[in-house]
Order: structure tokens, then C-alpha cells, then sequence
């Protein structure tokens, strides 16, 4: 199996601080978001590489970065050449480059790299592997509905875990339970993604490709993650997750 971090976004609601510096190496809790995510995937004994694709701007930070990395799986960085948010590749477009340029045919879990949270990846492991070839993506239960409005994907799911409904950003959300950024796509799911890509206006946000995916019926589960959870997404996100103690 192999793991994918994104880190090739711009971060423009994040400026002065991302202007020349990834989020994804921004810290909380006296560590980088980056150290935080590749500690708990090098824990997956599965996980055989890990890769992380970046942009041309960023790509210098995020290789000195990974020449210090403690020991564990493999580490590759990609950048995918863009160097402006209006170029960008977005999420799904990133997915998909890591996958053409490493030659990539096992499973992946991914994972977006503005991502803080404070459990492990073992129970979503499991959890994935035992539904075969379904998808699984990673949730959150934020407590109110109305915190998610315009701001998260929201999923619904049936007692099993299946997911039963999905929308991106939805003005009026049906449930408190969000995608978290974290994902399993088996291989045999990678014919799929070629064909969202190749729709006029596919949307580079995963949940947008996860909604795809469950109107066209495929096998969609979820996995719910307790402890603490923060979307790094802009200044008051990092100032309210930095208040925890390491």
C-alpha cells in the first residue's frame, strides 16, 4: 500500500504565514502538521512508501524537510510543477499525478496535509481493508449541523457505516458528521478517477469525487475518528489547535 499527502495547495487564507512557507510545515503543538502525519502512517507496517506531492514553489522546503525525516517507509516528494493558486491541479488532479508518475497499482491512503488530529490511523487501516474494493473515507463528528454549513463535506451514513449521502459544502447540512481528509482508494478504483477527470468542470475537491462516485453507485464507506480533530484552514483554525498542549 502506498500513502499520498497532499501539500501542493497555496494556502492563501493562511497569508503572511504561508507567502513562503507550506502549511503543511506550519506547526502545532511545537511539531509540523508534516512530522504529525508521516509519524502515523510510518506506524502502518502496509504502508511500503510514502509520497508526498507538492508544487514547483515549494518543493525545495518540503525535500530539505524529508532528508530529516526519522527513519521508516520510503519517503518520495513530487512536485507537480504549478506555482500559483490560479494554476494549481487541485486535490484530485494531484491524486491522479502521483499515481501516473510513480507508477502506482496498489492501493493508496491518502490524506491532506491540513490535516491535525490527535488519534491514530490503525482502527481506519482495518477498517478499510476489511471492505475490500469500497472506498473509505474518514469522518468527524463536529457536533451541530450548522458548523458545517458551506464550510465541510458532509456525509451520511446507515448503522453499518455505508455512506448513504454526501455533499460538499451544503448550505443546510443534513448531519454533523464530516470528511476529515483522509481516504482509501483500492486499485481497482483508479479507472474511475480517470473517468471524473476527464468530465467538463470536474471539481478538484475530494468531495466532490466521492459524490461522484456514490451517484454512480459505487461501494462508499465511512469510519468515524474520535479524539481531536482541526482543519488547518486558515489563522484561527492554527491559533485555536496551537492551544492544546503538545
Amino acid at each position: 500500500m502506498k500513502a499520498v499527502i497532499l501539500a501542493a495547495g497555496y494556502a492563501t487564507r493562511l497569508y503572511p504565514l504561508t507567502l513562503n512557507t507550506p502549511k503543511c510545515l506550519l506547526k502545532v503543538g511545537g511539531k509540523t502538521i508534516l512530522d504529525s502525519l508521516y509519524e502515523k502512517l510510518a506506524g502502518l507496517r502496509e504502508i511500503d512508501e510514502i509520497l508526498i506531492v507538492t508544487n514547483a514553489k515549494f518543493y525545495a522546503q518540503i525535500q530539505d524537510w524529508a532528508r530529516s525525516a526519522r527513519q521508516g517507509p520510503s519517503l518520495r516528494v513530487l512536485s507537480d510543477g504549478t506555482l500559483s493558486n490560479e494554476t494549481r491541479l487541485g486535490a484530485i488532479g494531484d491524486l491522479k499525478f502521483a499515481i501516473d508518475k510513480a507508477g502506482i497499482h496498489s492501493d493508496i491512503l491518502m490524506m491532506a496535509s491540513d490535516n491535525w488530529f490527535d488519534g491514530g490511523l490503525e482502527g481506519f487501516r482495518d477498517f478499510a481493508l476489511s471492505k475490500k474494493d469500497a472506498v473509505c473515507v474518514g469522518i468527524y463528528d463536529i457536533g451541530e449541523r450548522g458548523l458545517a454549513a458551506k464550510k465541510f463535506g458532509v456525509v451520511e451514513t446507515d448503522d453499518d457505516f455505508k455512506v448513504t449521502g454526501i455533499e460538499e459544502k451544503p448550505e443546510h447540512p443534513k448531519s454533523s458528521t464530516i470528511g476529515m481528509g483522509v481516504y482509501f482508494f483500492p486499485a481497482s478504483t483508479y479507472a474511475l478517477l480517470d473517468e471524473y477527470l476527464a468530465l467538463p468542470g470536474a471539481q478538484d475537491a475530494p468531495g466532490f469525487y466521492i459524490r461522484w462516485l456514490f451517484e454512480k453507485r459505487a461501494a462508499i464507506y465511512s469510519f468515524l475518528f474520535g479524539g481531536v480533530w482541526y482543519d488547518i484552514g486558515d489563522l484561527d483554525a492554527l491559533q485555536e489547535a496551537n492551544k492544546r498542549k503538545p
